[in-house]
């Protein structure tokens, strides 16, 4: 298996639960991996990364899990990565309504825990997709999922990567969501936009990534869980 420089070793805390980052962007950047190589275009297109996912090469997954802030039982959850296949091709994120009692706020993919009645995370990850911003199954094609990511708030989330026919049509449900976008993907896929971060010393630090992106006035303040998995599929395209 391949181990990419700078990669982060995973991260296991078993100690008591830490306090939450209150506000990430205070939290300094204590390295951007600009001397990393960003994915090559011509892997960014339908073809290459339905061949990609078709025939996976060995790699490392660089970020698995993260320090526990609850006691609660772990739960299954699954969150669609959805490329929009347009000229650019694109990555789908919500902004979660402040309302949600976990994650209230945050950039995140479609996605929540996975009900007995799914079939499959894959079934899961679309029927969250429909259920937060009204994404129909019709214009999306599955490619295959990344390892497992476990968060702060104990949910061991599989990214289910989908391909995205352009053409759709919205319907946010404001209870979960704030607002939609899209951010270039190869924007996310350049390691010159991963900036790392650590609070705290010795066992007790937590590190994360950010992935800032500026959409005309709106700060798009990627971080936390989804740039985690946003960095696997880095490691994952770039192997």
């Amino acid at each position: 298996m391949t181990t990419a420089s700078h990669a982060a070793p995973e991260v296991i805390n078993v100690l008591p639960p830490m306090a939450p980052v209150v506000d990430p962007r205070a939290v300094p950047v204590s390295r951007v991996d600009s001397d990393l190589p960003a994915v090559d275009p011509r892997r960014l297109v339908a073809d290459a990364l339905r061949e990609r996912f078709a025939h996976p090469p060995a790699w490392t997954p660089e970020l698995r899990r993260e320090p526990r802030m609850t006691e609660r039982a772990p739960a299954q959850a699954a969150v669609l990565v959805p490329i929009v296949q347009r000229a650019e091709p694109t990555v789908l994120l919500t902004e979660r309504a402040t309302r949600m009692s976990t994650h209230s706020g945050q950039i995140a993919f479609p996605g929540g825990r996975v009900d007995p009645e799914d079939a499959n995370v894959a079934a899961a990850a679309l029927r969250e997709a429909w259920e937060e911003v009204g994404l129909s199954a019709g214009f999306i094609e599955v490619l295959g999922q990344l390892p497992t990511y476990t968060t702060v708030t104990a949910f061991v989330v599989t990214p289910v990567v989908a391909l995205v026919e352009p053409g759709f049509r919205l319907r946010p449900n404001p209870g979960e969501v704030a607002d939609v976008f899209e951010v270039p993907l190869a924007f996310l896929m350049d390691p010159a936009h991963h900036r790392r971060h650590q609070m705290e010393e010795g066992p007790n630090a937590r590190h994360w990534f950010s992935m800032p992106y500026q959409d005309g006035p709106h700060e798009r303040y990627v971080w936390g869980a989804t740039a985690g998995m946003l960095r696997n599929l880095y490691r994952f395209l770039s192997a």
